[in-house]
C-alpha cells in the first residue's frame, strides 16, 4: 500500500473498483494507456505527437510509473542510432473493454 492509501480504510483499498481507479489517477495516465492500447508499439516522440499539450518530463514520469505498475513495457534497442519502444503489457491490454465503454459512452452522450 502507498502513502495515499495508507489513509484509505481496508475494505475500500481492497476494493477491486478502487484499485482499478488508482491505474488512472494522474492526467496523463488514461490517455498515454489508450494510445499504447491503440498501437502495437511506439517511439517517445510517437507517443509525445498522439498527446498534444504534455511535456517530456512528465512523459517521461508517466511512463516510468506506468511501467512501475506493470502496464507499459519499455524496451531499448542498442542500434546506430539507439532508441527506445513502449508498449502495452498484456495487463494494461485488458484494460481494452473499459476504453470501448467510454468511446461508446462519449459517442451516446457527449
Amino acid at each position: 500500500m502507498n502513502k495515499k492509501e495508507e489513509t484509505i480504510p481496508e475494505e475500500i483499498a481492497n476494493c477491486p473498483i478502487f484499485k482499478t481507479m488508482l491505474l488512472f489517477q494522474g492526467k496523463w495516465n488514461i490517455w498515454v494507456l489508450f494510445e499504447l492500447g491503440r498501437n502495437k508499439s511506439l517511439r517517445f516522440v510517437e507517443l509525445k505527437n498522439k498527446i498534444p499539450g504534455i511535456s517530456n518530463t512528465v512523459l517521461t514520469s508517466t511512463l516510468k510509473e506506468l511501467e512501475e505498475k506493470g502496464l507499459v513495457h519499455r524496451e531499448q534497442f542498442n542500434e546506430i542510432p539507439p532508441h527506445v519502444e513502449y508498449s502495452a503489457t498484456e495487463k494494461a491490454a485488458r484494460l481494452r473493454p473499459i476504453f470501448e465503454a467510454m468511446w461508446k459512452y462519449g459517442e451516446e452522450n457527449l
